[in-house]
């Protein structure tokens, strides 16, 4: 059996009871706008596209759609369970590996895309993420990122405990409290890595009390649960209540929210010579 390393990066997101739909959902209310970056990137039949931190399946679903029956699709993840559930879940045709994102093991130039979403963002040491997903790719291939960027995550009317979890849920990721987030500086940091004929495509969800992503914010806190506490973001005996109090908020027939700024980032490798 191979010795498996801990994973790079430090992801704070921990696996619980309904994590998977809390994913799937998040899938679900980006699924229009990846399927528009993965037309802006051109994947198209016969591609080999990694799918790299795919946790419960990601996009591999709709990769294995793209390619059809002459291309291959991977997803990779450091969460061994995740990897079985995406096997269960995922088309038959998709191949499944639990490994590390930042030091895959795959052979170098193997790959016409590699896709990262909500890795770099959350687990950190996005550099080193574009290096290996550059290694993976064969000359012309393309990478594209989608990654997160928290400031336009506002609820309006505003409530105390919103901005209580907002404040906390900010904190437990790089890129917080001033400082420029990987997602702003995604596109900078692809051009400095060498990727040419770079794309930039900002996105914003506009989410009403009733929508299927209305408990965003608190289904993600819960699964922060442990960094949160541990830190002292938001103390342990209040952190239930915080919870309550702005689901109920987000419940009201007139609450609406903006998400997260999405930011798909896309370059090509540099062919040889």
């Amino acid at each position: 059996m191979k010795h498996m390393a801990p994973p790079s990066g430090h992801y704070p997101i921990e696996r619980r009871a309904g994590e998977v739909e809390r994913l799937r959902l998040q899938n679900a209310a980006w699924a229009e706008d990846t399927a528009a970056l993965l037309d802006a990137v051109g994947v198209g039949q016969g591609w080999h596209c990694l799918d790299l931190g795919c946790g419960p399946g990601g996009i591999t679903d709709v990769l294995a759609e793209k390619v059809g029956p002459g291309g291959r699709v991977f997803g990779l993840d450091a969460d061994a369970e995740f990897i079985e559930i995406a096997r269960g879940w995922g088309p038959k045709a998709v191949e499944y590996r639990v490994d590390d994102a930042y030091a895959t093991g795959l052979p170098g130039g193997a790959f016409d895309l590699v896709h990262i979403r909500f890795l770099a963002s959350t687990a950190g040491e996005p550099d080193r993420l574009i290096a290996e997903a550059l290694r993976l790719l064969r000359p012309g291939g393309v990478l594209a990122m989608q990654e997160a960027d928290f400031p336009t995550l506002r609820c309006f009317p505003p409530h105390p405990a919103w901005d209580e979890l907002v404040g906390a849920f900010r904190a437990c990721f790089p890129g917080h409290d001033g400082e420029e987030s990987v997602a702003q500086s995604l596109y900078r940091r692809m051009r400095a890595a060498g990727c040419q004929d770079l794309g930039y495509r900002p996105r914003i969800l506009g989410v009403r009390a009733g929508d299927a992503w209305q408990d965003y914010l608190p289904a993600t806190m819960e699964s922060l649960r442990t960094t949160v506490t541990e830190r002292k973001l938001i103390p342990a005996e209040r952190f239930d209540v915080a919870l309550a109090e702005c689901r109920a908020h987000l419940a009201e027939p007139g609450t609406i929210f903006t998400s997260f700024t999405c930011v798909q980032a896309w370059g090509r490798k540099p062919k040889a010579g």
